[in-house]
């Protein structure tokens, strides 16, 4: 017969897969809806550099290195060319304006001087005798007018005495017309005689001020001729330090051939060499700031040169009050140019996570400290020391500036 079998009490194993199936689906929805998933990574903390973010004065600058160079830099050409006789001078020396440094020689134009001094010593001398014919001419001139002067006195008498005896009858009529001819040609040349001196003085008055003048100027001739002798003597045009001299003892140097240089060391200048990044910025009048030995010493641009050579450009710097003690031509000095005015703002340390975000995002710590998340950041200006912040993070805020290379794509770091 049957038997009736009763239905155990408890748990089954089915119970049990059911139960999992439906936490399983709880966790899956839990996850799915309301919590986020973001890839993380676990780094050692230690291995890191955190810096926190702070609000202060952006001092808008870059720092910049320079090499010292002389004001100025004059380069000696010589006037007349020749055979090097003597250096009276070695490079280093300090020399003033007139110091002879170098002896020439020229047997040419010794030879061509002296031609030139007999030259000009004939002109000279035919110049002159010219000048005394025409004072002889002169002369001769006013002799005859006094000649004719006494003539005419003569042939007036003789025609008044004429013109009495006409009267009485006493002499025919052609010798009273012979007289009255006379004494008119003598009166017509008087005049005529005149008018010859009066336009040989002017004549006269004229040629001898262009004599003069050829003999000024034949003069002034003279002395540049003999001043080129003196040009074998290379001289010093300024105050300052023979740097380069160029020559050796018997070497021929050409006209116009440069042979050293002389540095005026009144002061100073800076030649420094700027990335192009800033070439829009950086214009004549900004300042900068050296540091030497403790002091700070200001300077000036003086001089941008637009050229780039090799990503760089170059500007010049000069002392805009004390120049620093001791200073030497070649000497290199870092200093601080000044690309805008101090501002107020947010401040962040930089760093070379910079190479990996471009500044547009960086990982900040947590409040606990134990982790750090990514977060988009805005950044300005930049200086060697700080980014201005724009946006994106708050003062005391801790970020992570160091390399970002070994993160990878992870959006949350994790510290051991």
């Amino acid at each position: 017969m049957d038997r009736i079998i009763e239905k155990k009490k408890g748990l089954k194993k089915k119970h049990i897969f059911m139960g999992l199936g439906v936490i399983a689906v709880f966790l899956i929805i839990y996850q799915a809806f309301f919590t986020t998933n973001v890839s993380t990574i676990k780094v050692d903390a230690e291995k890191l550099s955190i810096e926190t973010v702070s609000e202060g004065i952006f001092y808008d600058y870059i720092t910049v290195s320079g090499n010292v160079e002389p004001i100025a830099t004059i380069f000696l050409d010589v006037s007349e060319g020749g055979r090097v006789e003597e250096k009276v001078l070695e490079e280093g020396t300090m020399v003033k304006k007139g110091d002879i440094i170098l002896r020439l020689s020229n047997p040419d134009l010794n030879l061509s001087i002296l031609n030139s001094e007999a030259q000009l010593a004939e002109k000279s001398n035919f110049l002159r005798n010219t000048m005394v014919v025409m004072e002889q001419e002169k002369l001769q001139i006013k002799r005859e007018l006094l000649n004719l002067e006494f003539d005419i006195k003569r042939k007036q008498r003789t025609y008044n005495q004429n013109k009495s005896l006409y009267a009485d009858e006493l002499i025919s009529h052609e010798e009273f017309l012979k007289s009255e001819e006379d004494i008119q040609f003598a009166e017509r040349s008087f005049s005529l005689y005149l008018l010859r001196q009066k336009q040989d003085s002017i004549y006269r008055s004229i040629q001898v001020k262009q004599m003069e003048g050829n003999l000024h100027n034949m003069d002034l001739n003279l002395k540049l001729v003999r001043q080129r002798q003196d040009n074998l003597n290379v001289m010093a045009p300024v105050d300052g330090q023979l740097t380069a001299l160029d020559v050796e003892l018997g070497q021929s140097v050409p006209k116009g051939g440069r042979i050293g240089q002389i540095h005026i060391l009144t002061s100073y200048k800076v030649v420094a060499q700027i990335d192009e990044h800033y070439i829009d910025k950086v214009k004549v009048g900004l300042t900068a700031v050296l540091e030497r030995q403790g002091q700070e010493f200001e300077l000036k641009i003086r001089k941008v040169l637009p050229e780039v050579r090799e990503g760089r450009f170059l500007v010049e710097m000069v002392f805009a009050g004390e120049l620093p003690e001791n200073m030497r031509t070649g000497q290199t000095y870092y200093t601080r140019l000044q690309l805008g005015s101090p501002l107020e703002s947010m401040l962040l340390p930089k760093g070379s996570f910079f190479q990996k975000t471009g500044g547009q995002w960086i990982f900040v710590l947590t409040e606990d400290g134990k982790s750090a998340e990514k977060r988009a950041i805005k950044i300005g200006r930049q200086n060697p020391k700080y980014y201005e912040l724009l946006e994106g993070l708050k003062s005391g805020e801790k970020v992570i500036i160091s390399g970002y290379d070994i993160f990878g794509d992870n959006e949350r770091v994790v510290f051991k």
